[in-house]
């Protein structure tokens, strides 16, 4: 039964250290998703309020709802959006990874999916409007340029949720179960080193060195005994 109360021990502290793990900060991903939060707004919207000042594709008609515009541009623009919104609010790792991959994949359906969808025979849209400048402005703001920035803003933030920071290690670190909690073992300090204590003056110096102090006391790490060196 001791062996098996054991194991059990160790599973439950597993699973508590992944639990850590899976924590993150809030504020990690609040520029990325943000950022992807008005850009995936921008996508959607903008074939309907861009024909006010003729930056559109045809049709050129402010708020015309068309299978091709829901297919390229609603859905990846609110895939987008709701990405941005996950990498912005999950305090989870994953959520917040999966939100990044959400708006990645939408990001990459803007660039992709209008020339996919010309070869597939499937809905599309009509051509940009204006000159050969303002086309070229119109396809960037509209796919290209804009599922560029997508995938670019995405990336940036899946690759700041697989790092693994100071504070979700100590998370994960944690407390053993059934000990108790020592902030000094973890908290940081201004010695950079964990365990310092201010009100011991000198005697954190000669708990980190080892030395005995002017008393004849031989301290050490905080969590162990202090001893009484003989003189």
């Amino acid at each position: 039964m001791e062996g098996v109360t054991r194991i059990d021990q160790r599973l439950f502290q597993k699973v508590i250290d992944m639990a850590g793990m899976m924590r993150v900060p809030r504020s990690r991903g609040a520029i990325s998703g943000l950022l992807l939060m008005l850009l995936g707004a921008w996508g959607a919207l903008i074939p309907f309020i861009g024909p006010y000042w003729h930056y559109a594709y045809a049709p050129d008609n402010t708020w015309d709802y068309t299978t091709g515009r829901l297919l390229l541009e609603i859905l990846p623009g609110a895939g987008a959006f709701l990405g941005g919104l996950l990498t912005l609010g999950s305090a989870n790792r994953l959520a917040a990874m999966f939100g990044g991959w959400l708006a990645a994949v939408s990001g990459a359906w803007f660039v992709l999916g209008m020339p996919l969808s010309s070869i597939w025979g499937s809905p599309t849209v009509g051509g940009p409007v204006g000159g050969t400048t303002r086309q070229a402005v119109e396809y960037l703001g509209f796919f290209g340029g804009l599922g560029a920035v997508i995938v670019f803003f995405a990336a940036l933030a899946l690759g700041r949720f697989a790092v693994l920071g100071v504070r979700e290690a100590e998370w994960a670190a944690g407390p053993v179960a059934g000990e108790p909690y020592d902030e000094r073992a973890t908290a940081p300090t201004m010695t950079g080193r964990p365990g310092y204590d201010a009100t011991e003056g000198t005697g954190a110096t000669a708990a980190r060195t080892g030395r005995a102090d002017g008393r004849g006391h031989r301290l050490h790490w905080p969590g162990h005994h202090r001893h009484v060196a003989a003189r």
